[in-house]
């Protein structure tokens, strides 16, 4: 249909084309032999091009079929010469999934040091004491010897520091 409106002679065309040979093209196409999962859309590309020459579509019945089938047919043969195919090895079972290994915990491991070492050494201190070592706030004020509101401060600006530090490395946005 144009512009949503009302049908023109050429869609009107394609969709009794579509009624009348879809159908047979399928069965057509799966004959070949071809995949039926791909058979689908042969038909459909096939009454796509039907669509772009719908003068086609005006011929007497054996016409229309005879060019339909043609068509599907060197459409087919085109896939199964495609480079695609020939490069396609089929197996009978799936090889074994890739095993997951440390390169990426690794590397975001070395990402986060490297931004670390940016940061002041007290707040660098205190991050890697809560984050790494597992310490409280509280644990932390008494192993360094401060007000546990300072810990909380060299937290919070280390760690708004540190997000700035990822962030020009690309890896926070």
């Amino acid at each position: 249909m144009t512009d949503f409106g009302a049908p023109t002679d050429t869609d009107r065309l394609l969709r009794n084309a579509h009624d009348r040979y879809s159908g047979m093209l399928r069965g057509f196409v799966i004959s070949l032999p071809y995949d039926a999962a791909l058979a689908d859309d042969v038909v459909q590309e096939t009454l796509l091009r039907a669509w772009q020459h719908a003068e086609i579509l005006t011929r007497p019945e054996p016409v229309v079929r005879a060019w339909l089938c043609k068509v599907a047919r060197n459409m087919v043969i085109d896939d199964l010469r495609s480079a695609r195919r020939r490069r396609e090895i089929v197996v009978e079972t799936l090889p074994e999934s890739a095993h997951d290994d440390d390169t990426d915990r690794l590397f975001e491991r070395w990402i986060i040091a490297e931004a670390l070492s940016t940061l002041p050494a007290d707040q660098k201190a205190v991050i890697s004491g809560a984050y790494h070592g597992g310490r409280s706030v509280a644990q932390l004020a008494t192993e360094f010897g401060i007000p546990t509101g300072t810990v909380k401060s060299r937290l919070h600006y280390g760690m708004r520091a540190l997000r700035v530090a990822l962030q020009e490395r690309g890896v926070v946005s």
